[in-house]
C-alpha cells in the first residue's frame, strides 16, 4: 500500500521482468532501452512498454539524484519544527517553498514537520533557522540535528 497524499492505493503488480529492469536501472540509471533488452533477452519495444506501464502506474521513475559535496553543500541537518495558530500543510508548504529545504515531511509524533535542509557551511545555519525558518507564520518551537556522516542515502528507492 503506498501513502501518497493522504490517499491509500493499492500497489501495482509488477512481475520479474519488471524487477529486473527496475534493478538495472538502480545500478545504471543511463542504461539504455537496448542495453536492456540485450541483458534480458527481450526486445527494447518490451523494454519501453513496461517502462512506460510502470511510470503510469507510479510504480516507478527514473531520475537524476545530485550528489550534494559536488555541488557545495556541506552541511545537512534535520529539524523538527512545532506548529502552533496555522495548519500544519500551509506551514510545510511554506517551508517547502524554501530553496534549501531537500525534503518537507508532515509527521505523528512528537514533531508536526520534519525537515531536511542542505547548506553550503556552518555559517549559514543561523540564518537559516532564525531569519528563514522561525520567520514562518505557525512555527512555534524547532529542533535541529546536524547530519556528522552518511551512512547511506538512496533516492526514492523501495525494495522489491
Amino acid at each position: 500500500m503506498q501513502i501518497r497524499s493522504g490517499r491509500t492505493t493499492t500497489p501495482p503488480s509488477l512481475d520479474t521482468l519488471d524487477g529486473n529492469i527496475i534493478e538495472i536501472l538502480r545500478t545504471n540509471g543511463r542504461a539504455t532501452n537496448q542495453e536492456i533488452a540485450e541483458r534480458l533477452s527481450v526486445t527494447a519495444a518490451t523494454v519501453s512498454a513496461r517502462l512506460q506501464k510502470m511510470e503510469d502506474a507510479r510504480a516507478m521513475r527514473v531520475v537524476a539524484v545530485t550528489d550534494f559535496a559536488a555541488h557545495g553543500y556541506n552541511v545537512i541537518i534535520a529539524l523538527g519544527v512545532k506548529v502552533q495558530g496555522r495548519r500544519v500543510e500551509d506551514v510545510g508548504s511554506d517551508l517547502a517553498d524554501l530553496p534549501e529545504v531537500l525534503s518537507v515531511n508532515i509527521m505523528s509524533g512528537e514533531y508536526d514537520i520534519e525537515l531536511l535542509v542542505a547548506l553550503h557551511d556552518f555559517g549559514e545555519v543561523q540564518p537559516m533557522l532564525f531569519s528563514h525558518i522561525a520567520s514562518i507564520n505557525g512555527v512555534n518551537h524547532i529542533t535541529s540535528g546536524v547530519a556528522v556522516d552518511i551512512v547511506k542515502y538512496e533516492f526514492n528507492v523501495v525494495p522489491l
